[in-house]
């Protein structure tokens, strides 16, 4: 008997473990994969808040050696993933620990593919190009948005063509999450609120991608849900532990979603501006997120109806355009809130530069599921709108 295939959805997740304390059980999933020595990855700013230290000393109180590598970039760039592959071979290790922010973790996802496969992280740009798997990958987030612990994404970027690029492939979904709350307390509220914005544009994006299925979209609204509630409220309480564990959940299930249904516009256009100007990445969909929503809207109505009744807005008896524009000034409202409304003119992005952000974007996969079909030309007005 035939069976139609095309609506299958596969979903892929790591081992998780939620909550306060769970990066304390570092040392147990460590010692299950038989590791001998420890190759750990962070960086300077996650080293200065103390919590490598504490990973390093978890470790030897359980008798495991380890090396830290501190050398990543907030954006984790092709040199560094080559240079913490040859510490990782040069040392023998044979098990890759990275606590901090997407930046370490994309970079020990990096390190674990060149360590496998014995050639530059350059060779595995796009969708699954891998072919031998990673050691065993555990990850500690420090920061709620970016949702790398679970995703089936890294993202690189590369100096020579200021572009940051994507591998997509569920190899480098790590073995093990360790998503503890606690450690976000280091964050500022500017780190805090682009990490934020950045899990919401996941939710958003998730649920309206073309990759979209039942699997993802209750994860994609109740991430929705999560960070419309309790965001500001932690930007304007940063020191409220409960609000940072709901931010930190909804970030998950952010994760969670666009790991499967994939993305859109926004982190095609932010990936390209992010390696251009090296920025902050939950600052660049910030100011790309209601832009692309204005120019998606018409493609999936619907969807965005659902997303704008998620986000609080009661659209009984609302027309679409109505619905359309209540949901573009909530999204306003937010960035507004949590400090972040600046335009792509104001950091230095002119007119000339949009063909080449433009191209690189129509390069990235995650144009391939924006839920409307962008040509070049969409994609220079759209960036043109955000200047």
């Amino acid at each position: 008997m035939a069976h139609d295939v095309t609506n299958l959805r596969k979903f892929v997740s790591p081992e998780i473990v939620f909550g306060a304390g769970s990066r304390k059980a570092v040392t147990n999933f460590a010692s299950n994969f038989g590791a001998r020595k420890v190759l750990l990855v962070s960086d300077p700013g996650v080293q200065a808040a103390g919590w490598v230290a504490e990973i390093e000393t978890l470790l030897l109180e359980a008798g495991l050696q380890y090396t830290t590598f501190t050398g990543v970039s907030a954006n984790p760039r092709v040199e560094e993933v080559m240079q913490g592959a040859e510490l990782y071979k040069s040392s023998n290790c044979d098990v890759i620990v990275a606590i901090g922010g997407g930046s370490p973790m994309d970079c020990a996802k990096g390190i674990g593919i060149v360590s496998a496969h014995g050639r530059n992280i350059l060779e595995f740009e796009g969708v699954d190009t891998i072919t031998i798997p990673s050691p065993p990958l555990i990850l500690i987030p420090t920061t709620a948005g970016t949702s790398a612990d679970v995703s089936q994404f890294a993202i690189i970027s590369d100096p020579n063509r200021r572009f940051k690029f994507s591998i997509i492939s569920k190899a480098v979904v790590p073995d093990v999450s360790l998503i503890d709350p606690e450690v976000t307390q280091t964050m500022d509220t500017y780190l805090t609120a682009c990490t934020g914005v950045d899990a919401m544009v996941h939710a958003i994006e998730a649920f309206v991608s073309t990759g979209s299925g039942p699997l993802t979209d209750a994860h994609a609204l109740e991430a929705v849900r999560l960070i419309n509630t309790h965001l500001e409220p932690l930007i304007a309480n940063p020191n409220d532990a409960n609000l940072r564990e709901q931010i930190m959940l909804g970030s998950m299930q952010a994760g969670l979603a666009f790991s499967n249904a994939i993305l859109g516009a926004v982190h095609a256009m932010s990936h390209s501006l992010g390696g251009f100007l090296d920025l902050p990445h939950g600052l660049c969909n910030a100011m790309l997120l209601d832009h692309v929503v204005a120019y998606n809207y018409s493609a999936c109505e619907d969807r965005f109806k659902r997303i704008a009744e998620t986000m609080g807005i009661d659209t009984r008896g609302m027309s679409t355009s109505t619905v359309r524009a209540r949901l573009l000034g909530r999204i306003g409202e937010l960035k507004r809130n949590v400090g972040l409304e600046q335009k792509l003119g104001e950091l230095g992005v002119r007119t000339s530069d949009i063909p080449s952000l433009s191209g690189f974007a129509m390069q990235d996969p995650c144009i391939l599921t924006n839920p409307r079909k962008s040509s070049l030309r969409d994609v220079e007005v759209v960036y043109e709108e955000a200047l």
